[in-house]
């Protein structure tokens, strides 16, 4: 079974076709790519440095030959609210860090707007290396980085995660339903509520959504607030 589901995504894959995995698929996937001769702790008993070593030796997707270096995240490890995005950029890949450039300011200025910032939140992406070309992901490789990703959510224990963009949002669901239909509304996962809005790049290119993006982020505000009371 495992094997024929694999070919049929690889088919899929071949004809351009991008694959999303739901959760359940997705931890089928991962173990089959976590048997490397480095991970020999199960990645949920491993604490920040020892995940943060696990990320930089990773090589469980082919993305790591192309790599400068990973992207693991900053901010606060016990953040109220951790933003996730897609996948490192050209200067995410050199710098090793998430959201810089005219997206990452624009981030950093709604950040801002709700009181919060870069180094009290905690941000990372789906994947750990950059895609070739800045591409979309493979559901291979973000299946291959999915434990990482529920580790560091498990570390932070946020009370609020927001997915910025598309390949965010539906990789953390396990759905192909359009950004626009998946914001304004509360998410879960796992055990933790989630708000999905746009992408800062979307942004640059259509400020006129920036309202919808303010909505989504007072949505999640209001949730942090409950949570905390």
């Amino acid at each position: 079974m495992i094997q024929s589901e694999q070919q049929r995504r690889a088919y899929l894959e071949a004809m351009g076709i991008d694959v999303w995995l739901p959760r359940d698929h997705v931890d089928t996937v991962d173990e089959a790519v976590a048997d490397t001769e480095h991970d020999v702790q199960p990645t949920d008993v491993l604490d920040w440095p020892e995940l943060r070593a696990r990320v930089a030796a990773c090589t469980r997707c082919a993305l790591h030959e192309g790599r400068t270096q990973t992207v693991f995240g900053v901010g606060n490890p016990d953040a109220d609210w951790m933003v996730i995005g897609e996948a490192p950029g050209a200067e995410e890949d050199r710098r090793g860090e998430p959201f810089v450039g005219r997206a990452g300011k624009l981030l950093d200025e709604m950040l801002r707007a709700i009181g919060e910032a870069r180094d009290t939140v905690f941000i990372t992406n789906i994947l750990k290396c950059r895609p070739p070309g800045n591409r979309d992901p493979k559901a291979d490789e973000a299946a291959a980085c999915r434990a990482y990703l529920e580790r560091q959510v498990e570390l932070v224990n946020p009370k609020i995660i927001l997915a910025v963009g598309r390949i965010a949002a539906q990789q953390l669901l396990g759905c192909d339903v359009p950004v626009g239909r998946l914001r304004g509304k509360l998410h879960q996962f796992g055990d933790t509520p989630m708000v999905v809005t746009y992408h800062p790049a979307y942004l640059l290119r259509s400020p006129s959504q920036k309202r919808k993006v303010w909505d989504d982020l007072c949505l999640a505000r209001r949730i942090v607030a409950e949570r905390q009371a």
